[in-house]
C-alpha cells in the first residue's frame, strides 16, 4: 500500500528505511523524500515508526550525548539566529 502518493513510497519500503536505521519522518524523508512535497503522509508514517526502538533515541534517553553527525554546526546555528542586516535599495 501506497503511503506518499506523490513519491510513490510504499509502507513496505518505510518499514525497510526504518529497518536500515531511519528513526523518524525526517530520516525517512531523506532516504526516499516521503513526506517532502505535501505533507499529508507524515502522520502515517509516524505511525509506522511508532516508539520502536531507535538508536538515537535510546541515547538520548540513557543521557548519552547525540553524536556530532546527530547535531548541525554550530556556525549554522549562530548564522540562522543572528539578524541579518538592513540594506536600501538602489
Amino acid at each position: 500500500m501506497y503511503v506518499c502518493s506523490c513519491f510513490g513510497v510504499t509502507e513496505q519500503q518505510v518499514r525497510d528505511h526504518a529497518d536500515a536505521g531511519a528513526c523518524t519522518p525526517r530520516q525517512i524523508a531523506s532516504a526516499c523524500k516521503a513526506g517532502t512535497d505535501c505533507g499529508s503522509c507524515v502522520r502515517r508514517i509516524q505511525g509506522i515508526l511508532g516508539r520502536g526502538a531507535c538508536p538515537r533515541r535510546e541515547r538520548v534517553e540513557r543521557g548519552v550525548p547525540a553524536l556530532a553527525a546527530d547535531t548541525p554546526p554550530a556556525a549554522a546555528l549562530a548564522s540562522a539566529a543572528a539578524p541579518r542586516p538592513v540594506t536600501e535599495a538602489a
